[in-house]
């Protein structure tokens, strides 16, 4: 028996071998083609389409593309391009329409000169069919002005039946409507501002292309789509929204700053054709702030992570800055030249290129690889720039003296940190006198909770674990050090305590492996100010310990929300859902906020509660006794241990940065300047928070 399992288990041959034909690869593993089945990649499936039609427009094809949210969970994408060819392929021997919508690296953007497009985003063929293959129905709508309508229905990747002839048109375009398949995605809710912002961008980067935005989800009469080219004939009352500009990055870098100040009047731009096909074009403007805001595109595709059209424009900036300041004694002979560093700071700048032959360093295009990209940005960007400052002195001066308050205060930057590294070596690494530290000097098994206040600090002290946990408490709120330089968040008391606490230095001379505790614990109290100081808290450790994220090493505490006792038993909810679910619908509450009655009047209470329903008829409900905890402080150490600090019983959420882009925008939303993108945000979400007000 034991050999034939052996045999059996050892077996390996062709049989093994799967193959998966036609879209199927899709469906087995669509993360590979999405990235991911979450919301991201829900949306990710307009993009797919979108793309299709904007790749038209930037060939000067289609100048008018509209995007409709459909009740039902429904996507429809039309444009007034050539539309999808419909005529027979002659290697597959079907419609090339259904050739594009149910083959993988089919499409017309592989032929160069030959080919239908000379520039496009999508290069691999693979998006029509793979949002063909993750939708439980497509249909596709082809017009052909002069020939007819065409159209065919797709299931999951499969046709329903052949291309067929439904009429005619005057019109020339395609539609695209698609049902996203629910064995795929476990929770299908399009967000109607994402795809806004994600479209007016878009917009931005196509001069003279109208793109409108519908959100009918939640029309509650019958809408007729198969009866008109575009939505909007239809003349419904539904929230829409329509971008053009003629402006291209002029009007996005306009935009981008319409909440900042900027120091200089005119915004810088350039468009240049490096050949009849391919162009750079780049604008910029700087404005009172010290963070850096550049965006850049290849082919329209966002590229988070920069790329080689990146470093040309940063090499560029940097030279020709402190070329026109030395040239026009703006900057002194006694001072060093810029950094890329310097010349970044207040920034906002968008740098767009279009390739023919375009590399990206990965398969989600975050990264632009091309090596022609760097020169072509450089050589065009600097020549543009350099007549930029020689024609506008002002804005010249302006911009120069913004990065020489950038070059002192990285100095001055320099100069904070080495005195707290110095001061903390010439003590022996004295520890802040706050510091409350644990006995261990293993870092693996050490633990530092962050809490809020000396009230929270003294409870949290008597009931911690001595051997691995230390205490560091916060008077107040940290400095934002969004709004900030390093020399000024220096200057706070309280972050270089946290900076000696973490023992791992800040800035360049960060160094991860001298981390005197790997779980970092953020304890603040549940309510509109404990939520807020735990905000600047992941300010400070995300711009300047970003590897304490990426590592795993921070942490946010969970305490309960409330204390509930019912007769002599003891429960904790950490969600006004436990609460109701422990406390039970007939039961009598008594809710406070302050400290309970002790456990001998509560039994004495409880006793005396007894004798009297005795003596009644009918049962009495329990008696409840409900504690809401407005913070840390109002826990004695033997609650705060029991519940938040014990690790058999805490509950901790692990900081991790999913998406860098996103991270970035969301820190500038809620700690950056954008009073009314912050009180957008909030007014959007306040909902979702539990929080003591």
């Amino acid at each position: 028996m034991a050999k034939d399992k052996d045999k059996k288990k050892d077996s390996y041959g062709a049989d093994a071998i799967q193959i998966l034909e036609g879209l199927d690869p899709v469906r087995k593993r669509p993360g590979m083609y999405i990235g991911t089945t979450g919301l991201d990649g829900l949306h990710h499936l307009i993009w797919e389409i979108f793309d299709n039609s904007r790749d038209e427009a930037m060939g000067g094809f289609a100048n008018d593309i509209e995007v409709t949210l459909l009740p039902g969970n429904r996507i429809r994408v039309t444009d007034n391009g050539r539309g999808i060819p419909v005529g027979i392929h002659k290697q597959t021997k079907v419609s090339a329409l259904e050739t594009i919508m149910t083959t993988l690296h089919a499409g017309g953007k592989f032929g160069g000169d030959e080919g239908g497009y000379k520039v496009s985003g999508g290069l691999h063929g693979v998006g029509a069919s793979v949002v063909n293959a993750l939708s439980i129905y497509c249909k596709v709508t082809v017009h052909k002005e002069g020939e007819g309508i065409y159209m065919q229905e797709y299931s999951q990747g499969k046709k329903k039946a052949l291309v067929k002839k439904v009429g005619n048109t005057k019109k020339n375009g395609t539609i695209v409507l698609f049902e996203p398949d629910p064995a795929i995605f476990p929770i299908i809710e399009f967000d109607f501002k994402k795809v806004v912002d994600h479209l007016r961008q878009q917009a931005y980067l196509v001069k003279g292309l109208r793109i409108t935005v519908n959100d009918a989800t939640k029309y509650e009469g019958k809408i007729k789509e198969e009866d008109v080219f575009k939505v909007t004939e239809l003349g419904l009352e539904i929230p829409s929204m329509s971008f053009y500009f003629e402006g291209g990055l002029l009007s996005l870098v306009k935009f981008m700053n319409s909440t900042q100040k900027p120091i200089h009047k005119n915004v810088f731009y350039v468009e240049k054709k490096t050949n009849e096909w391919e162009s750079v074009e780049v604008s910029l403007q700087y404005v009172d702030d010290i963070s850096c805001r550049l965006s850049a595109f290849a082919n329209n595709i966002y590229n988070p992570e920069g790329g080689t059209h990146v470093t040309g424009f940063k090499t560029a900036l940097t030279r020709i800055l402190n070329s026109y300041g030395r040239k026009n004694n703006l900057i002194k002979e006694s001072e060093d030249n810029f950094t890329g560093e310097d010349v970044l700071e207040g920034l906002t700048a968008v740098i767009s290129v279009k390739l023919r032959e375009v590399q990206f360093e990965g398969q989600t295009k975050a990264k632009l690889g091309t090596v022609e990209a760097q020169s072509s940005v450089n050589t065009i960007f600097s020549e543009a720039f350099m007549y930029f400052l020689e024609e506008n002195p002002d804005d010249a001066k302006a911009i120069i003296n913004k990065v020489v308050l950038a070059l002192k205060a990285r100095k001055a930057a320099k100069a904070a940190k080495d005195s707290v590294l110095r001061k903390g070596a010439l003590e022996g690494m004295t520890l802040p006198g706050k510091l409350a530290d644990c006995q261990s000097k293993s870092a693996e098994d050490s633990e530092l909770f962050i809490v809020e206040g000396d009230s929270a600090g003294g409870s949290s002290k008597m009931g911690r674990d001595r051997r691995t946990q230390a205490i560091l408490p916060l008077r107040g709120k940290i400095l934002n050090i969004e709004r900030a330089r390093l020399d000024r968040l220096l200057e706070s008391e309280q972050i270089k305590n946290l900076v000696i606490a973490l023992g791992t230095a800040i800035g360049d001379t960060f160094d991860i492996s001298k981390l005197r505790y790997h779980k970092i614990i953020i304890a603040t109290d549940a309510d509109v100010d404990g939520a807020h100081i735990r905000t600047l808290i992941l300010t400070l450790l995300y711009r300047y310990f970003r590897p304490l994220l990426d590592g795993g090493f921070v942490y946010i505490a969970q305490p309960p929300l409330y204390k509930i006792k019912k007769g002599k038993e003891i429960f904790y909810a950490y969600t006004d859902e436990e609460k109701d679910k422990f406390v039970g619908k007939e039961a009598v509450v008594e809710i406070g906020d302050g400290p309970m009655v002790d456990d001998e009047e509560e039994e004495e209470a409880a006793e005396e509660a007894d004798k009297k329903s005795k003596k009644d008829d009918k049962p009495k409900a329990s008696k409840v006794s409900i504690q809401r905890y407005k913070g840390l402080g109002e826990m004695n150490p033997e609650e705060l241990w029991e519940t938040t600090m014990d690790p058999a019983r805490r509950v901790l959420k692990q900081v991790a940065v999913e998406s860098t882009a996103s991270a970035d925008k969301i820190f500038d939303v809620l700690m950056g300047t954008d009073v009314p993108a912050r009180k957008s945000f909030i007014q959007s979400n306040a909902k979702a928070a539990n929080l003591d007000i």
